[in-house]
């Protein structure tokens, strides 16, 4: 098993993709469940979880540096990179840091990087995920486009409404008025996500995309 290891996670995402193999099911589309075939699969199969992450991560001398704490798949579906939490043996933070798989190899059961110390993972530059400024100042930017859609489109009827009949305006005053309740949500919503910071926006994601969703419905609808 330990031999297969790291060989494992470098062709974990090529054997999915083999031509003759069903296309992985998408979510929503099929019901949750696999043939007895698959099942068998399943039972023979090899659990990331239990053959890996969590693992303590070896130097050659036998010195722990480390735990797996995730994986990196690529684009291309290959398992590239393992995330090694090392630091926690000296008593101080948790210092997360990348190491392609094939640096890492299986020797008597347990995980080795050769070549490497305490001392020389503390000097790799620490791992952070893709994640907070960039993606979140990209989510703000197409959230804002939204409220801008919409203070347009609120001053657009106003100002039809000033030729409109009693008829027409009355059908215009409460489409302004759908109009501000959903922008009015949805500038809090955009506000409580950017006072949320770069580590707790996620948190504020879903919400702020569905207020954005219903605030694009009202202003397609808003027609005058």
């Amino acid at each position: 098993m330990a031999a297969a290891l790291v060989a494992g996670l470098a062709c974990f995402g090529s054997a999915s993709a083999q031509p003759g193999r069903p296309a992985a099911p998408v979510a929503g589309s099929t019901a949750a469940s696999v043939t007895l075939t698959e099942t068998h699969e399943l039972a023979l199969g090899w659990s990331v979880k239990r053959s890996i992450l969590g693992q303590t991560v070896y130097t050659e001398a036998g010195e722990p540096i480390g735990e797996v704490q995730d994986m990196i798949v690529a684009p291309n579906r290959q398992v590239s990179y393992l995330i090694i939490g090392a630091g926690g043996f000296l008593g101080i933070g948790r210092h997360d840091v990348a190491v392609a798989t094939h640096q890492v190899r299986t020797h008597a059961g347990r995980l080795e990087l050769p070549g490497a110390t305490r001392d020389t993972l503390r000097m790799v530059p620490r791992f952070d995920y893709a994640e907070s400024t960039a993606v979140r100042d990209h989510f703000v930017a197409h959230a804002e486009l939204d409220l801008v859609a919409a203070r347009a489109r609120i001053a657009s009827l106003q100002a039809g409404a000033a030729s409109a009949n009693a008829e027409a305006r009355v059908r215009i005053d409460a489409q302004v008025a759908k109009l501000r309740q959903d922008l009015a949500a949805a500038e809090k919503g955009l506000a409580e996500l950017q006072q949320a910071g770069a580590s707790q926006w996620r948190r504020f994601e879903d919400k702020v995309g569905e207020l954005g969703a219903q605030l694009r419905k009202s202003v397609d609808a808003a027609v005058g």
